[in-house]
């Protein structure tokens, strides 16, 4: 059978559709609204670096420019609307999603019990019992509520005191939640104190999270091959998308596609006939200048946006200085269905500074495009708390 043809341009549509990157977007950003935002998505990932704002606002803030972090914290740690805990990182989850999380506790678990004895400190399976039962006596603890008179001189989260690889544990298999955060600490409770009743009590067997989390995973990217599938939500191994792939394009729940790359060249992957019979009805891109966190789910494949858009991006805040190509933390830059360029942008004090922006090879950057990027920069205002803009000497760079 003849694989549909796919070109780069209806490509980047539907996925940037997707992710909620095509379209303006208009919307409150918190309560319902967000909860939907989350959904759509799939997740959030959450990252501490805090230049100018933490990776899981920006990237809310990315499709409702109206969003706050205080609204993420309420759905939370108030109104139990998501939880916290990891797909390929740690990440803002719907709650809606907690039951299919048991197959992953269950594989945690498994790979702690088998790996951590030789990765961490000495001492911490010890302290399981003990901080569990810490928690269940007195309440929501951090990382320093427990391990009285452990040492905590630490090099790095490998080296966490053994009472704090002990929270990881339990939060990690499943027996504790997070509750809530305090900037960006961590506080712990049991399980069932956090997570709602009618969703912690919902078993699904590994066959039924394997299908959700392929088909879920493919309504969200739009296409993708059974490994990107697999890796979306990093609960599915690869054997087990590779099965999943073949049975559904059996029965023909799935279709192959010849998909057009940046570079002309084709990637073989899979879609579905109602995600690709969406395509002739996408419309025109927004025009709007978008600035996005390096871990924005349209661009955290590094690989993939590489592929999909010709950007190649890598994080280099563990690059020595004099080695870095364009800075410690820097931010992509789209406009419409392209990757235009990348920003240094940081804020300092009540100011929002720009050292410098790097268009792409064949970027012409205009007058309207210069205004665009401004604008977006003063958009920020409003999450960032900054009054004014910057731009430094020679901060566009050829």
């Amino acid at each position: 059978m003849t694989r549909r043809f796919v070109s780069n341009r209806e490509a980047r549509r539907l996925f940037l559709d997707r992710h909620l990157l095509l379209r303006p977007g208009s919307g409150p950003g918190r309560g319902d609204d967000l909860v939907g935002v989350l959904d759509d998505l799939g997740f959030v990932q959450l990252d501490s670096v805090n230049t100018l704002a933490r990776a899981h606002d920006l990237i809310l803030w990315s499709r409702r420019g109206r969003y706050r972090p205080r609204a993420l914290e309420q759905l939370v740690a108030r109104n139990r609307a998501a939880f916290e805990h990891w797909t390929h990182d740690a990440a803002i989850i719907p709650m809606r999603f907690y039951p299919m999380w048991g197959l992953k506790f269950a594989r945690d678990k498994q790979r702690m019990d088998r790996n951590w004895p030789k990765w961490r400190r000495e001492g911490w399976a010890d302290e399981i019992d003990t901080v569990l039962r810490h928690i269940a006596d007195h309440g929501a603890a951090s990382s320093l509520d427990v391990g009285e008179g452990e040492p905590r001189n630490s090099s790095g989260w490998w080296d966490w005191h053994p009472s704090k690889s002990a929270l990881e544990y339990l939060w990690r298999s499943g027996q504790l939640a997070v509750c809530h955060r305090k900037g960006f600490r961590k506080f712990y409770d049991l399980a069932e104190r956090v997570i709602p009743p009618e969703h912690l009590g919902r078993q699904m067997d590994a066959a039924e999270t394997v299908d959700w989390a392929m088909s879920a995973a493919l309504d969200r990217l739009g296409f993708g091959t059974s490994g990107e599938l697999a890796a979306f939500f990093d609960i599915v191994t690869p054997a087990e998308a590779q099965l999943w792939c073949a049975e559904a394009l059996a029965t023909g729940r799935i279709v192959e596609i010849d998909l057009e790359l940046a570079n002309g060249t084709r990637r073989r992957s899979f879609s579905t006939e109602a995600l690709l019979e969406q395509i002739t009805a996408l419309p025109e891109p927004s025009g709007r200048v978008r600035l996005l966190s390096p871990f924005d789910p349209a661009l955290r494949d590094r690989a993939r946006a590489e592929r999909l858009f010709g950007f190649r991006y890598r994080i280099e805040i563990f690059v020595p200085a004099h080695r870095r190509s364009y800075g410690y933390y820097v931010f992509p830059v789209m406009q419409a269905d392209r990757l235009i360029g990348r920003i240094d942008a940081k804020r300092d004090g009540d100011t929002l500074r720009i050292d410098a922006f790097w268009p792409e090879s064949g970027v012409r950057f205009g007058k309207a495009r210069h205004l665009g990027l401004k604008a977006e920069l003063e958009r920020l205002a409003g999450l960032t708390n900054v009054s004014r803009l910057d731009f430094t000497d020679g901060w566009l760079r050829s």
